[in-house]
């Protein structure tokens, strides 16, 4: 979890160099968080508009968990759930589909929990959210690239680094 976007701009970047794309990288903000750091007038990187993905979709689908999982299924990326105010992009907005309607009525935790996230930190990653935080994580390939996404993202100043 980032605080502001130059950390998770350079996080991201470490992933990048080692030939992670857009599409491997999971990224949660909230409405807010995203409207603040990766509004249309700032500057264009691969994460804002990773961040921008889902703006806009939101607002189109509606609130209702069938309508936002048909949603997540059809554009398979990024979405914005209005119900929750958030942004989801990346493979884990596929993952929270597949939890199903009770995972997303019943909020962010308990979606996380349903694709494989310990509560403990689930809950972690929902109030973090809530405060501002830009939640990103990534599957590693193999335990050295792990490593050295776990030292690059404290590096530079991530919070609640966890390895699954």
């Amino acid at each position: 979890m980032f605080r502001d976007r130059s950390s998770a701009e350079r996080a991201y970047q470490s992933l990048h160099e080692r030939g992670y794309s857009k599409d491997d990288v999971h990224l949660m903000m909230s409405d807010e968080t995203r409207d603040r750091h990766f509004a249309d007038n700032s500057e264009h990187t691969e994460l804002g508009d990773k961040a921008m993905e889902g703006a806009g979709v939101g607002s189109a689908i509606g609130g209702t968990a069938g309508a936002i999982i048909g949603a997540i299924a059809a554009i398979g990326t990024s979405v914005a759930l209005p119900g929750l105010g958030l942004i989801i992009a990346g493979p884990l907005a596929a993952a929270l589909a597949g939890a199903g309607a009770g995972g997303l009525t019943g909020g962010l935790v308990g979606a996380l929990v349903g694709s494989g996230i310990p509560e403990e930190h689930a809950t972690e990653y929902e109030e973090g959210i809530k405060n501002g935080g830009i939640v990103m994580g990534v599957k590693p390939r193999n335990a050295e690239d792990s490593k050295y996404f776990e030292e690059q993202f404290r590096n530079n100043d991530a919070d609640k680094v966890y390895r699954y």
